[in-house]
C-alpha cells in the first residue's frame, strides 16, 4: 500500500453530441460543434493540460421520437464514441479515453477487439463504460426493448466473454524468433470456446492483448442489478447522489459488495456526477446558470423527464409554481431504474414546485453546483474527505467557457490544497488511477 496521500480523481463527462441542453443557443456556442472534430480535440487538449484523469463519452443506439424535443435540442445525432476515441488518442498523450459500448445491442467479440485495438492505439489509455441500453430495440430487429432483468443477465455473460477474449494470448506468446521462424508460441494461445445462454464464442481474439491487461472498466448502473454488476466488474463507478449522506451510503455499500466478492475495495473508484457552473463570484456563477436556464424550453424538458422516469403524470401540464404531486408508492420502469428512484426520492424529500424540480434536473438528475472555484473546491473536499467519493465525473454543457472556467479556476484551487495532482504519474490510465495491471488468467504477471 502506497503511503502517498490520497487525491481526487477528475473525469469529464463529454456529451457525444458535443453539447447538451440549451447551451447550443448560447451566443458563444459554435453552430456545428456536434459534428466538428476540432471541438472535441480542443476539449481533450484543454482537459489534458488541466491533468484530468479521463474523458467519458456517453452513447445511445436510438432516437426518442418526441418531435418537440427533437426540434429544440441536440438529441438527434451524436458521434459513435468508438470512432471518436481513436481520433482523440492520436492528438493526446496522457488523458484516459472512456467510451460507452452497450452490452444489449453489441456482440462481445466486436467490443473486445475494438477496445483492445484502442488500448494499443492510445498507449494504454482506453476505458469501457459497460452498460445496458435504455432503449433502441426497434433498430435491432426487435418489436420492443429487452427487459431490465434480461439486459443485466446478458451483460454479466457479455463481460465474461469479453474478458475471456482479452486473455486469448499470454503476454509473451508472440516470441517472433527470426532464427527459428517461430512467430507464436501456440502453447500460450488460449481458445475461449464459450457456450452460454446468450453467447457462443469460440475465439481466440484476433487482436493483441490490451496494454493494460484489460482496459479500465467503468460502470454506471445504480439499480440493484447495476450495483451487483459494478461490484463484480466495475473499476470506475459513475453514480448520482445529491447529498453527502446519500453519497456515503452508496460509497460504503458498493465497496462492501466488492469486498464480499473477494475484490480489493480500493480497486473501485466511485465518481458521482456533478454539473458545475463557475464564476469569479457567486453572483456571476448564478448569472451564467440563469442564462442557460432561460434558453431551455421548459415544456419539452419537463415532458421528457416525466417520460424518462415513468413519473405517472406529465409535469409539463402543471402550473410552473405548483407543488409537484407525490409520485406513486410503487413504481417501476424498463429504462433508467436508478434515475427514476433518484427523482422520486428528491420529490418526496424536498417537496419542490415544478419550477424548482426543473432547475434541479437540468443536468439529467445529477447534482448541480454553482459557485466560485473556492466554494466548489470546498464541496469536493467535503465529499472526498468524508467517504462519499473518490473523485467526480464533472459534467459540462459543451461551452468552451464552462470548461475553461473549471480548468483555470477549480483545478488550481484543488492543487493548492494538495487535493489534486500537478502532473500525470503514469503512462497508462490504470497507472494514473492507481489501479493494478490485470494479469492474464493463464499466465504470470510481467515483472
Amino acid at each position: 500500500m502506497s503511503s502517498k496521500a490520497r487525491q481526487i480523481i477528475l473525469g469529464a463527462f463529454i456529451p457525444s453530441a458535443g453539447i447538451s441542453g440549451s447551451s447550443w443557443r448560447h451566443p458563444q456556442a459554435a453552430a456545428d460543434s456536434f459534428r466538428d472534430f476540432e471541438h472535441y480535440r480542443w476539449i481533450a487538449e484543454t482537459l489534458e493540460a488541466a491533468r484530468f484523469h479521463a474523458l467519458f463519452f456517453n452513447d445511445t443506439v436510438g432516437i426518442e421520437l418526441d418531435l418537440l424535443a427533437l426540434a429544440q435540442g441536440p438529441n438527434s445525432v451524436r458521434w459513435d464514441p468508438l470512432v471518436l476515441l481513436p481520433a482523440l488518442a492520436l492528438v493526446t498523450r496522457h488523458i484516459g479515453l472512456i467510451a460507452t459500448a452497450s452490452t444489449t445491442y453489441n456482440e462481445p467479440y466486436n467490443i473486445a477487439r475494438k477496445f483492445a485495438s484502442i488500448d494499443h492505439l492510445s498507449g494504454g489509455r482506453a476505458g469501457w463504460n459497460l452498460v445496458t441500453s435504455l432503449g433502441g430495440g426497434e433498430n435491432f430487429n426487435l418489436d420492443e426493448h429487452v427487459k431490465h432483468a434480461d439486459r443485466y443477465e446478458r451483460a454479466e455473460e457479455f463481460y465474461d466473454v469479453v474478458t475471456g477474449l482479452w486473455d486469448s494470448w499470454e503476454d509473451d506468446a508472440f516470441v517472433q524468433n527470426k532464427a527459428s521462424g517461430t512467430w507464436l508460441d501456440v502453447e500460450k494461445m488460449h481458445v475461449l470456446d464459450h457456450h452460454g445462454k446468450h453467447f457462443q464464442v469460440k475465439g481466440p481474439l484476433n487482436a493483441a492483448r490490451p496494454i493494460q491487461g484489460y482496459p479500465v472498466v467503468a460502470q454506471a448502473g445504480s439499480s440493484d442489478s447495476g450495483r451487483a454488476l459494478a461490484a463484480r466488474a466495475g473499476e470506475l463507478i459513475f453514480t448520482a447522489q445529491h447529498t453527502v449522506e446519500q453519497g456515503q451510503l452508496f460509497y460504503a455499500e458498493i465497496k462492501q459488495r466488492a469486498a464480499a466478492l473477494g475484490r480489493n475495495p480500493e480497486h473501485l473508484k466511485v465518481l458521482p456526477g456533478v454539473s458545475t457552473v463557475v464564476g469569479r463570484t457567486q453572483a456571476e456563477a448564478q448569472a451564467k446558470y440563469d442564462r442557460l436556464q432561460e434558453l431551455l424550453e421548459p415544456k419539452s424538458f419537463l415532458r421528457s423527464i416525466s417520460r424518462f422516469t415513468s413519473l405517472g403524470f406529465d409535469l409539463s401540464e402543471l402550473p410552473f409554481d405548483e407543488l409537484v404531486p407525490l409520485p406513486p408508492e410503487t413504481f417501476d420502469t424498463n429504462t433508467h431504474k436508478s434515475r427514476q428512484k433518484l427523482v422520486f426520492d428528491l420529490i418526496r424529500r424536498e417537496r419542490p414546485t415544478v419550477r424548482q424540480l426543473f432547475n434541479k434536473l437540468t443536468a439529467g438528475g445529477h447534482r448541480i453546483l454553482i459557485g466560485t472555484p473556492q466554494s466548489i473546491a470546498d464541496d469536493f473536499q467535503e465529499w472526498f474527505e468524508n467517504g462519499a467519493a473518490d473523485g467526480f465525473n464533472v459534467m459540462f454543457s459543451g461551452l468552451h467557457e464552462g470548461i475553461t472556467d473549471f480548468a483555470q479556476g477549480v483545478v488550481p484551487e484543488l492543487q493548492r490544497r494538495g487535493l489534486f495532482r500537478n502532473e500525470y504519474q503514469g503512462a497508462t490510465l490504470r497507472e494514473n488511477l492507481g489501479l493494478p495491471y490485470i494479469p492474464n488468467r493463464h499466465g504470470k504477471t510481467p515483472s
